[in-house]
């Protein structure tokens, strides 16, 4: 059995060879004439290596037939049960189905073996976060940071607000009470965030011409990289102890984009590559660094 896998292991890496090179062969007709064939006699060297790709590529399909040869057939039929009566419907839209069966079924099957190795790596680290009780002593009742009554909300954005004197907040509460605040940041850019209590669930980051909607990205590629920062530092600095310093410290992190278009990189020395600006900040220093720079 070991014998008859190698095999075809050989017999695949060699149909990979002969793939490749027939699309080296492809990419040679598309290219036709290069500068690298010179001046003098391009149309024989482009000839000759023409000849030479497609010798290649007869070297390699001989090698697939012979490994295609010594392998073993089949001991009978697969079975395959039910599904072989696929194979008589006439309509196109049925004949598809046996191929998405198959899909399912390998997509199935790599969860359960994902699965087993998540299970086995939990079973072996066990996470025991709840409260132990010694004797008659009642479990401690844990607060939770989701449903919190408004006042303490409006008063976090309040002071916010102060901390931040050149950050303008307004505030909306569309689904009472948990709000959804729109931080101007200048001529910069606006940020809509929207929390669930005292914790901060989605940030969007969009220009000042554009819509306050939620759920649309910016049309602008540097605002849509700024927005997916906002997310990676949402996680980061999220605490269900803390969650006051939490947004504090989101909102003093969102403040540093102040200089988004005017600060260099700290690490390259320049204002824009790949077309953008240093669209990344540091998450302790809250310095400026490119996506290739950070």
């Amino acid at each position: 059995m070991e014998r008859d896998i190698e095999q075809l292991n050989v017999a695949l890496n060699k149909v990979k060879v002969l793939r490749s090179n027939v699309r080296s062969v492809f990419e040679s007709l598309s290219s036709g004439l290069r500068a690298d064939h010179g001046d003098e006699g391009k149309e024989n060297k482009f000839i000759l290596e023409l000849q030479d790709l497609l010798t290649l590529v007869n070297n390699n399909l001989r090698d697939v037939e012979n490994a295609v040869g010594t392998l073993s057939t089949p001991p009978g039929p697969f079975s395959l049960g039910n599904s072989t009566h696929l194979s008589q419907e006439t309509t196109l839209e049925r004949q598809q189905l046996y191929g998405q069966l198959v899909n399912s079924y390998k997509w199935t099957d790599k969860i359960r073996e994902y699965g087993a190795i998540a299970a086995s790596i939990l079973a072996s680290n066990s996470f025991n976060k709840t409260y132990k009780t010694f004797g008659t002593k009642r479990r401690k009742t844990q607060t939770s940071n989701h449903n919190v009554s408004p006042e303490v909300i409006e008063n976090l954005i309040t002071g916010i607000d102060r901390l931040l004197p050149d950050v303008t907040i307004i505030c909306n509460r569309p689904f009472v009470p948990n709000p959804v605040i729109q931080a101007s940041l200048g001529r910069i850019f606006k940020a809509m965030i929207a929390f669930k209590g005292l914790i901060i669930e989605w940030v969007v980051v969009k220009a000042h011409s554009e819509s306050t909607d939620l759920w649309t990205e910016s049309r602008y590629r540097v605002f849509r990289k700024v927005t997916e920062n906002c997310h990676a530092a949402m996680l980061h600095f999220h605490s269900p102890q803390m969650p006051e310093l939490a947004v504090r410290s989101f909102m003093h992190w969102l403040h540093s984009y102040v200089t988004l278009f005017s600060a260099p990189c700290k690490r390259c020395g320049s204002n824009m590559r790949g077309n953008l600006p240093p669209t990344w900040r540091d998450l302790r220093m809250l310095e400026p660094y490119h996506e290739e720079c950070k």
